[in-house]
């Protein structure tokens, strides 16, 4: 079980480093739901940690170097914006109601977002306002034989990498890093596993991120 000081950083741990960035803290987080994962799309923790300077950057409560260091970026007692307009979980697990189904075929994703808010975890996925987001290292790039077309804006050619890009797969260091950091969180904030989830399933990100990860 993990030791959470008043600040809501990890003590006493030697597995788990502090680094906390306070500009992508935002306001408290009174409850924790649960613990999304992502993958960070850089090469390397310290061009992370670049942007995370920035003020009001978005960012996640931990990050996990490609050989298994694990550092605490933001207080689990603040939430971080690191999940988007959140899905519909009962399309997913097959159990919205027939009004439900209505109202989601034509549901932006800012409205889905806010008909889901209004119910609580498990009844939707956990969001910004509940959760403990997990950063693991990873690249994404166009596969062998995939090529941005010519003429795109550069909107057009940040939508294409994001639709087209695949995500590279964790290193053991950080299969064994992460499984060891969602335990000690569930344990310690009596998440239930059933509570962890990867960045694409509960909100519209690329579908191999975080593919690999395994807890």
């Amino acid at each position: 079980m993990l030791n959470i000081d008043a600040q809501g950083m990890v003590s006493g741990n030697s597995k788990i480093k502090d680094r906390r960035f306070s500009s992508i803290e935002r306001s408290e987080m009174k409850k924790v739901s649960g613990v999304i994962v992502h993958q960070t799309g850089s090469p390397t923790e310290n061009s992370t940690f670049n942007s995370y300077r920035s003020a009001n950057a978005n960012g996640a409560h931990f990050l996990i170097g490609k050989d298994g260091s694990i550092y605490q970026t933001a207080s689990i007692f603040r939430r971080t914006n690191h999940v988007g307009p959140l899905k519909a979980r009962c399309l997913a697990e097959l159990r919205c109601s027939p009004a439900e189904v209505v109202q989601y075929k034509s549901a932006s994703p800012t409205t889905m977002h806010k008909a889901e808010m209004s119910k609580v975890v498990p009844g939707r996925y956990p969001s910004n306002a509940d959760s403990i987001g997990i950063e693991i290292v990873g690249m994404a790039s166009l596969p062998p034989g995939i090529k941005m077309p010519a003429g795109l804006s550069m909107e057009q050619q940040r939508a294409f990498q994001g639709n087209n890009a695949v995500y590279e797969a964790l290193t053991n260091h950080q299969q064994v890093a992460l499984q060891y950091l969602i335990n000690e969180l569930a344990e310690t904030l009596q998440i239930s596993k059933t509570e962890i989830h990867r960045h694409p399933t509960v909100s519209r990100k690329n579908v191999t991120e975080a593919s690999t990860a395994t807890w």
